[in-house]
């Protein structure tokens, strides 16, 4: 395909689709031009943009002859997954920036490739404009690996940055990041955990060759945090970041969890601030490795989507070589660690189960106990943790 000129069929046209059309009138040398658009409002979008040719059906735009790749950014996974598989069954490579529904359906996804000879791109989906996934696949393959974990989600560490160095209200930290075109049409998705767990089960089947089904994964966010708790992490000199974070122990298990985590100075990802993702790498004998840029917005986005655009021109496809390299990590939630919990009521502590208590402090305002938890206990009372409105972030030692 690499002569061929590229004629894209697109679906949806929000920040990334549009965003992703800007940059292609700036950068002919992409040789692509976007063909067909699917979208709910074709009125409105043609109205706003008459140069593009807008539909509402899927088959409108998988089944025209002049289409020879599809590009799918838009925000609901079912129809996406249909999209997608549509796609790659006629034959139609396929570049996608759904990270839930790509975390959801990866194993059958991989298969139909397979199948079908047929490359789904997807960079975009995980660290907006950093290549974490091309570097997994391609730079960091032949190493050890050990960790991947950091800043996966722009808009949370956005609302967090604005927080902690302006001191802005919550409420006015998310209302900005909001206006700026940050936060998913459904910010619970942001702010709750769940984009940042869809981003590592995919970083985590290329880290790793293992695929977690994202209901297996603790996933806690950052919505019940308060004024007490940005409180102790100041006095404490450290930040609250939202982390997603898998790790291979030396015994052959694989942990993953998505929280919040209370990092100090000396870590990378400490000062990665505003809408900015931060990954550490980390391998047996290339030692750690630190990946920034912008994650959210749809600019940065849409310059990962037209990255995959160009490396199927030269077809290129993910090989999933971790997922073939001998004998795999057996993932896992019994373990334990330091966790830092504010709390309302007895009953609350009661629940957690705590295997040790090293700090513990109670007022009139507010009281929170240090101590070590289990993370499968934790996983297992997750519902009842938000519906209590208690706050929890890993307390590491160092």
């Amino acid at each position: 395909m690499n002569k061929q000129h590229l004629n894209i069929g697109l679906f949806g046209f929000g920040n990334v689709g549009r965003g992703l059309y800007e940059l292609l009138q700036n950068v002919p040398e992409a040789n692509a031009d976007i063909v067909r658009v699917c979208v709910r409002n074709v009125a409105r979008h043609s109205a706003a943009t008459p140069a593009l040719n807008f539909t509402s059906s899927m088959e409108e735009v998988l089944d025209d002859p002049a289409v020879n790749i599809v590009v799918e950014l838009i925000d609901d996974a079912e129809a996406a997954y249909r999209i997608v598989t549509g796609a790659l069954r006629r034959r139609l490579p396929v570049v996608t920036g759904n990270k839930k529904m790509l975390a959801r359906h990866l194993p059958e996804l991989i298969h139909i490739q397979k199948e079908t000879g047929t490359a789904l791109l997807y960079d975009a989906s995980a660290c907006g404009s950093i290549p974490v996934i091309r570097n997994l696949e391609e730079y960091y393959d032949n190493d050890l690996q050990i960790s991947v974990k950091g800043i996966l989600n722009g808009s949370s560490n956005f609302i967090l940055s604005k927080i902690f160095n302006d001191g802005m209200p919550h409420a006015e930290a998310l209302r900005l990041a909001r206006e700026l075109g940050f936060l998913e049409s459904d910010p619970t998705l942001d702010l709750d955990g769940w984009d940042s767990l869809y981003k590592l089960v995919i970083l985590t089947l290329h880290a790793f060759g293992v695929y977690v089904d994202p209901e297996k994964i603790f996933t806690y966010g950052i919505t019940h945090m308060t004024d007490a708790d940005i409180l102790f992490a100041r006095e404490k000199g450290r930040r609250f970041k939202l982390i997603g974070h898998a790790e291979k122990t030396p015994d052959g298990r694989l942990i993953l969890a998505v929280m919040p985590q209370l990092i100090s100075k000396n870590k990378f990802i400490y000062s990665c601030e505003d809408e900015f993702n931060g990954v550490v790498i980390k391998g047996l004998f290339y030692g750690k490795q630190f990946l920034v840029g912008r994650g959210a917005g749809g600019h940065p986005t849409s310059s990962a989507v037209l990255s995959d655009i160009s490396s199927i021109r030269y077809n290129y496809f993910y090989r999933y070589k971790r997922m073939q390299s001998g004998e795999l990590p057996r993932f896992t939630n019994d373990i334990s660690f330091r966790v830092y919990v504010r709390y309302n009521t007895d009953e609350d502590l009661d629940l957690l189960q705590f295997e040790e208590i090293s700090e513990r402090y109670y007022s009139e305002d507010t009281r929170y106990v240090i101590g070590r938890v289990n993370l499968r206990r934790l996983h297992a009372i997750r519902h009842l943790l938000s519906e209590r409105k208690i706050f929890i972030a890993a307390y590491p030692n160092d």
